[in-house]
């Protein structure tokens, strides 16, 4: 509620609270009310109560009088609340909060209307530079495993006391890259230089990364001139570093046979899985959000609905597809609805062994892929298991997603139309598959 305070020239000031920036401190709008010569004590605190009325209104809706004087970060807190939040994906908003980490500290001082394309320009090769990197990377020591054994606690356990997913838990006492050692050493109390090691010097971020800063301020920028806060948008006069365009990384025809003879030894769950993907080329939440219902045995069809995504501090969660074209119905080789009828059996007996552990909320929505209890699958697991199954059979660098492209690949190398393998991708447009 809007605060009135006398001056001593005989003018009044109004404060109106409009909520906490980035930092988490109050941002507070005032304005100034003189009343006119003449005017009774009656009529100025009726006129008062008018103005403060007004004005905080006006704050409360992003057009008060001194909007121009808000610096970039109060208008990104209005932004989020405002329009991210309503408008945009989950995963699209944690992207852009995460962007924030890097353009608060540089840029979140400036008022919107001094904010210049020089401005943005320094900003953006500053991000090209040696050091920019937001957070250190680690490479556990063999002291953490020991150290995790000597504790006594069991991995799910130290995982939670951590607030980290298990399965990053263990690929990082595996020896994968981290950004949690923090979160570890808390966890155990130990100081991080004795289990853990930078993995490498500060690296510049790469052309696409610096081009995905300058969409996300863009857009901000012209949501701040459709709101009549600012006149133009700064950044519609800066030219972004250009996007190195390279092939998307996939198996060839050879090296994906050899991946399919490979599976027949590992186990069923992650067979199924990654065979899926390269015979239908799903995203990796599009494929842990499958549903038995989406399997259609008696016509080889598969229908993709929706997608599951983990995000931290939200989890694991189910989600739309991408966009109205991510939905979609395809025809799957009869080698891949063979493995599916196989592995409905097998998960169906491992359903029974678990018995009353099973949870029984899911029944309504039965996933193709789960944790061992019935729960849906951590996406980032097919992934992780994935890079052990590569190292272990020494086949070449590609992560999950390149088993999409894969896919794609190998359609239009067997001369399939760009429309249908468009089609079947889930792509918004053809040329979105051309240029990828």
């Amino acid at each position: 509620m809007a605060s009135i305070k006398k001056r001593s020239e005989g003018s009044y000031q109004i404060t109106v609270s409009a909520g906490y920036d980035y930092y988490g401190k109050k941002i507070i709008r005032t304005q100034t009310y003189k009343p006119d010569p003449g005017m009774t004590q009656k009529q100025i605190e009726k006129e008062l109560l008018y103005e403060a009325a007004l004005f905080e209104r006006q704050v409360q809706s992003g057009k008060s009088p001194d909007g121009s004087r808000m610096t970039l970060a109060d208008f990104c807190t209005k932004w989020f609340t405002d329009y991210a939040e309503k408008n945009l994906q989950p995963k699209t908003i944690y992207e852009y909060r995460s962007l924030m980490e890097r353009i608060l500290p540089t840029l979140g001082h400036l008022k919107l209307d001094r904010i210049m394309p020089s401005h943005l320009i320094e900003f953006y090769n500053n991000l090209a530079e040696k050091g920019i990197r937001k957070q250190d990377i680690y490479i556990a020591l063999p002291e953490l495993a020991s150290l995790v054994k000597k504790s006594g606690m069991k991995m799910t356990e130290l995982a939670a006391k951590a607030g980290i997913h298990e399965d990053t838990l263990r690929g990082t006492l595996k020896g994968e890259s981290t950004k949690k050692a923090d979160e570890i050493c808390n966890a155990l109390q130990v100081k991080k230089e004795r289990v853990f090691k930078l993995k490498d010097e500060p690296y510049p971020l790469s052309s696409s990364t610096i081009r995905h800063y300058h969409r996300f301020l863009s857009s901000v920028l012209t949501s701040a001139v459709q709101w009549q806060l600012i006149p133009s948008n700064p950044a519609s006069r800066v030219k972004p570093p250009k996007a190195s365009s390279a092939e998307a990384a996939h198996y060839d025809e050879e090296l994906t046979e050899t991946v399919l003879l490979l599976l027949e030894n590992e186990p069923l769950k992650y067979r199924v899985m990654t065979a899926l993907t390269i015979f239908a080329g799903l995203r990796r939440g599009e494929l842990c959000g499958l549903e038995w219902p989406d399997v259609d045995f008696k016509n080889d069809r598969l229908t993709v609905r929706r997608a599951s995504q983990h995000l931290p501090g939200k989890g694991t969660f189910t989600k739309v597809t991408k966009n109205i074209s991510s939905m979609r119905t395809m025809a799957l080789p009869s080698i891949a609805v063979d493995l599916l009828r196989k592995y409905k059996i097998w998960q169906a007996e491992e359903k029974l062994k678990c018995s009353s552990l099973w949870v029984r909320e899911w029944d309504d929505h039965p996933r193709l892929f789960t944790q061992w209890n019935g729960k849906p699958i951590y996406p980032g697991t097919i992934s992780i298991w994935f890079k052990e199954f590569r190292k272990k059979h020494n086949l070449p660098e590609l992560s999950f997603h390149g088993l999409r492209h894969t896919n794609a690949s190998l359609l239009i190398g067997k001369g399939v139309d760009i429309v249908t393998v468009s089609k079947r991708l889930g792509h918004a447009n053809p040329t979105i598959t051309t240029t990828i």
